[in-house]
């Protein structure tokens, strides 16, 4: 381990714009390769709320560059959300491949918007970027990160505008502003006439990208031109996707590997985690996975750079490619691939009771012998709350019993699991319901059901209906988890989860123009006839 030495420096971008960084490197008179962050946080953060500091990477014998993106921190310029990080990024890496005492050679790491300034900078090839390490991103920004299944992601995104409009304000001085910003962040302006479109976010921060996410609702131009998918081309690098199991954007992260590991030539590794966006550590939510669960990404991307960087024949890179963490285990499980060939299939049955005693809605292996219906009462007055899963905040598992015993949501419970049933991968839902109202949602959420009646979430998938083609199809997060023998399965559905999502009004209008007042109740009919198989499909393994 080497002695660690600092220093503050700038660099210039080809439109005369000045980027901020702090540099960390080894008191040593080597040569070293560079690993370079590029954050819109302030650069003193350097992504500690997940990584280890720049200085703990820097004494492994690299030369750390924690840059503040253009707008950001100290670096001159107009943030404008990601517009400007494909030539600033190019600009950094031909910057940072000059340094004295640089060996030339530059890898990448960090993860959300910081995962996000690897896959722009890496799009133009530059010859210095060896490898990257993007964790949780999007790779297509409409349907990865701002809307799921149709549906805006209104927590989510709002809190992060607020975050971001805040430190802009910040930035200007604008005390005013910010502490009006500030309090918001503590208790989102959820209470306007157009739920999603608050006045005071409108008034304070008129110039945030949160008004051109939500008023492009459909993956228009506006998407394809931001989007790494469409901006990528045959870009290949050896990458490191790292992800966690209720991470909002871990549909990013395996859109991508997906994609680089079915036309990469060189490696391609995945690791997910049982994390929300952050921490990662052993607990997210309610429930704590044990110590394998602490986080080794930082260990991970030291073996994984010092192979790529310096030659070193590393451990990781002799390891199964794909690493995934087992919830219920509370173990890491390796796959040469990513598992999707052997699935296993539930179907729903009730004899019309499932919202109202959890006793009657069944999770079955084969098909029940039923004709009837459920029917399912959405009150826009008291929408279902949302509760962990990946699109909430907090994020996580929580115990969920007294909220499944509401009128307004279906439970459907299989018999206790006659040996241990292990969910790895992809999980979807196919059912046939319709409503009264030209849209609808419908939330589908998977837990565990334990023996004393406490019942977890681990895996959840949300859409907005706007078609009448049958069987309505949602994908649900992938996960990870043994359910142990003896616990039940349950799938509970309802027309809302809010705040996570906006409620739909009912009326065939979009999140942007939604009035509370003419939210609609809707009723959603759930067919058992023989010939309609509602059904949740989930992939398994030994």
């Amino acid at each position: 381990m080497f002695k660690v030495l600092q220093e503050s420096t700038s660099m210039t971008t080809r439109d005369g714009v000045r980027l901020d960084a702090d540099i960390y490197y080894p008191d040593s008179s080597e040569k070293f390769p560079i690993l370079l962050m590029r954050q819109p946080y302030g650069r003193k953060i350097a992504s500690t709320v997940v990584y280890a500091h720049p200085i703990w990477y820097a004494a492994h014998g690299y030369i750390v560059i924690i840059q503040d993106v253009r707008g950001r921190g100290t670096s001159e310029g107009e943030f404008n959300l990601f517009a400007h990080e494909i030539e600033d990024g190019i600009d950094t890496i031909n910057w940072a491949s000059q340094l004295p005492k640089s060996t030339g050679d530059i890898g990448m790491y960090g993860f959300s918007y910081q995962g996000m300034t690897q896959l722009y900078a890496a799009i133009p090839k530059p010859k210095a970027l060896k490898t990257i390490c993007p964790s949780m991103i999007a790779y297509d920004l409409y349907s990865d990160w701002a809307y799921e299944n149709g549906t805006f992601c209104l927590q989510i995104n709002l809190a992060w505008a607020i975050q971001l409009a805040t430190e802009t304000a910040r930035l200007r001085g604008d005390e005013e502003t910010f502490q009006k910003l500030s309090l918001a962040s503590r208790n989102l302006p959820l209470s306007d006439p157009i739920t999603a479109n608050p006045s005071l976010f409108k008034e304070l921060a008129p110039d945030s990208f949160y008004h051109d996410w939500l008023n492009h609702p459909y993956p228009d131009h506006y998407w394809q031109k931001l989007s790494p998918k469409t901006l990528i081309g045959d870009l290949d690098l050896p990458m490191l996707h790292i992800g966690g199991w209720f991470d909002p954007y871990l549909r990013g992260t395996l859109n991508l590997y997906h994609e680089m590991a079915h036309r990469s030539q060189y490696p391609q590794h995945l690791i997910i985690g049982p994390w929300a966006h952050l921490p990662w550590g052993r607990k997210t939510g309610a429930k704590d996975y044990g110590k394998e669960a602490i986080s080794p990404i930082d260990t991970l991307q030291i073996q994984w750079f010092d192979h790529f960087l310096k030659g070193k024949d590393t451990d990781i890179i002799h390891q199964s490619p794909i690493s995934l963490f087992e919830m219920g285990s509370n173990q890491w499980r390796s796959f040469n691939q990513y598992p999707n060939e052997t699935k296993k299939v539930f179907y729903l049955g009730s004899n019309g009771l499932a919202s109202i005693r959890e006793d009657d809605g069944k999770l079955t292996q084969t098909p029940p012998i039923l004709t009837g219906e459920d029917i399912l009462i959405h009150d826009p007055w008291r929408p279902v709350p949302s509760l962990g899963g990946h699109a909430s905040i907090p994020a996580g598992s929580f115990e969920r019993s007294s909220l499944d015993c509401r009128s307004d949501i279906l439970t459907y419970t299989s018999d206790p699991l006659e040996q241990d049933l292990h969910i790895v991968g992809d999980v979807s839902l196919e059912i046939y319901c319709t409503a009264d109202t030209p849209t609808f949602d419908l939330c589908a959420i998977l837990s565990e059901v334990e023996p004393n009646g406490k019942v977890y979430n681990f895996t959840q998938g949300y859409k907005r209906i706007e078609t009448d083609d049958l069987p309505i199809k949602i994908p649900l997060q992938p996960t990870c988890i043994k359910i142990a023998q003896g616990n039940c399965l349950r799938l509970s559905l309802s027309a809302a989860c809010f705040p996570a999502y906006p409620v739909n009004s009912g009326t065939g209008k979009l999140p942007f123009e939604e009035r509370v007042i003419e939210n609609k109740i809707i009723t959603v009919k759930i067919s058992y006839e023989v010939s309609f198989e509602s059904l949740i499909i989930v992939n398994t393994s030994i």
